[in-house]
């Protein structure tokens, strides 16, 4: 079965082995040192066996992966001749464009039931006390049968919850205005970050991201996470829940002669910046066991230490660019770094991950029986796609070609706790004893009762309102009535205390 190739040295050439495409890596180094290129290496790799992948373009070069690469100059020829690479030529991939918001590329959308209350809250920054209200407020929707499909159904069920809080209380636990005011105020905040786009329908199904081109190349799809970079929570709580979608829908398949999907998390280290311990031990769980469903997860990220190291120890392939050792914390991480590979006794890795060029790597892979391969100073090899950025007319061609755009790109907005709730209200407003509508309305006519009439209705009263004979007897009576009270009560306190009546 053909490797995907990484790089070369004088002696020996580093390559991928595919049937361990599953188990995971990382590609790490400084900015500058050419972490896109090998991402790019791999995920070209990968669709020329037929395997989909998935990708966060956090700068916007990654979109390159759609052109093919331009006439090679005499530099990018010195390299292919170096490379060995006879038979290279330019040639674009079979990519599809995603952005959440719908710019650069077909609308991601998820529901509020599908992102779950655990992942909403770490988006809304919420405490556990607040979290735990979350919960209850889906557990009352699920029993009601609302469904929360976008942020106004949230914003309504809020609502609900908080004009209801002592019967919900009773039923599901003790919830707070105050927190329910908090979670609102936080809603308000993502709303206004442009999240509103995220939540809502057509929800995006995973089938669609694995799929193949006609020739049998595997799909490459690419998030535009330029804008979406600058909100790390919203960023890294949705690749979490792609991640752990994938995982929850996906069958176990054992291990394959090459993965069935293949995941670059880009910026990795926005994803466990203050995560809770909770969540720090799903995305664990995820990684760990997500391999049997035929999907590599491979963390880009600037050091190794980004990554928790329990996390770090299950990911077998590895591309180690460039690092910089000006500051204590950096010599660390290049100690780090450096304990992580397979000693090669001709290479000193330490020194030699501050020594590298732009364009080499340290790398190693898991060879047969998935034992690492001893680490290899090589030249990374050049992708066939361009290496950089496209233009508007170009990503507007590669998205009118896209054989998804007229399932994603029209949102829909069917019945849930919104629509649901809004109607309650409507038909109590409708109610005639809620407003004290009138039984007959409109003014008497010509025809209608006259001044006769109306003075018995004032003496005598009608089936609305009582006449003034009712009043008065009424009145009377309460009179009387309070009066013998007054005596009663004065009879039997003065009897208790020995007074006269």
């Amino acid at each position: 079965m053909t490797e995907i190739l990484i790089g070369r040295n004088d002696s020996t050439g580093v390559s991928l082995d595919p049937r361990y495409g599953n188990r995971h890596g990382m590609i790490a180094g400084a900015t500058g040192t050419g972490k896109s290129v090998s991402l790019m290496v791999l995920a070209e790799g990968f669709s020329k066996l037929g395997v989909p992948c998935f990708l966060a373009d956090a700068k916007g070069d990654l979109a390159g992966l759609s052109m093919p690469a331009g006439d090679p100059g005499d530099k990018l020829k010195a390299r292919l001749a170096k490379l060995g690479l006879t038979d290279w030529k330019p040639q674009a991939n079979p990519v599809i464009f995603w952005d959440i918001y719908g710019k650069l590329g077909h609308p991601v959308r998820a529901t509020i039931s599908e992102m779950g209350p655990t992942l909403l809250g770490r988006i809304l920054e919420l405490n556990d006390t607040q979290e735990g209200v979350l919960e209850v407020i889906f557990k009352v929707a699920d029993d009601q049968g609302w469904l929360l499909l976008d942020l106004a159904d949230l914003r309504a069920m809020l609502g609900f919850a908080s004009e209801n809080a002592k019967d919900i209380s009773a039923h599901y636990g003790l919830i707070s205005t105050q927190s329910i005011a908090a979670i609102q105020r936080a809603v308000l905040k993502l709303e206004s970050d442009g999240a509103d786009q995220f939540f809502g329908e057509p929800a995006l199904e995973l089938s669609d991201l694995m799929r193949q081109d006609m020739s049998g190349r595997g799909v490459i799809n690419v998030l535009a996470a330029d804008q979406l970079i600058l909100k790390p929570r919203l960023y890294s709580t949705f690749l979490l829940w792609l991640l752990s979608e994938l995982f929850e829908q996906l069958p176990e398949v054992g291990d394959l002669d090459q993965p069935k999907l293949v995941f670059f998390f880009d910026e990795a280290h926005l994803l466990f910046d203050d995560a809770p311990p909770a969540l720090l031990q799903r995305v664990e769980q995820v990684v760990r066991l997500i391999r049997s469903k035929g999907v590599g997860v491979y963390f880009c990220s600037q050091n190794p230490d980004d990554v928790p190291g329990n996390i770090l120890g299950q990911l077998g392939n590895r591309v180690q660019h460039a690092l910089r050792a000006f500051t204590p914390r950096d010599q660390k991480a290049v100690k780090a770094a450096a304990e992580t590979f397979v000693a090669n006794p001709r290479i000193n890795v330490g020194e030699a991950i501050t020594q590298l060029g732009v364009g080499e790597a340290l790398a190693s892979t898991l060879r047969d029986g998935g034992v690492p391969s001893p680490v290899e100073r090589v030249m990374v090899t050049t992708p066939t796609a361009r290496i950089g950025a496209i233009t508007e007319a170009e990503r507007a061609t590669v998205r009118q070609r896209s054989p998804v755009g007229g399932k994603y790109d029209t949102a829909i907005n069917r019945e849930s706790a919104a629509e649901i709730l809004a109607r309650r209200a409507s038909d109590k407003a409708a109610d005639p004893q809620a407003i004290g509508k009138p039984a007959s309305g409109g003014a008497p006519t010509q025809e209608g009762p006259g001044w006769t009439d109306a003075v018995r209705d004032a003496l005598l009263g009608t089936s609305r309102r009582q006449g003034m004979i009712e009043a008065m007897a009424k009145s009377a009576s309460r009179a009387v009535g309070s009066r013998l009270g007054q005596q009663i009560v004065r009879g039997v306190l003065g009897s208790i205390f020995g007074g006269k009546r």
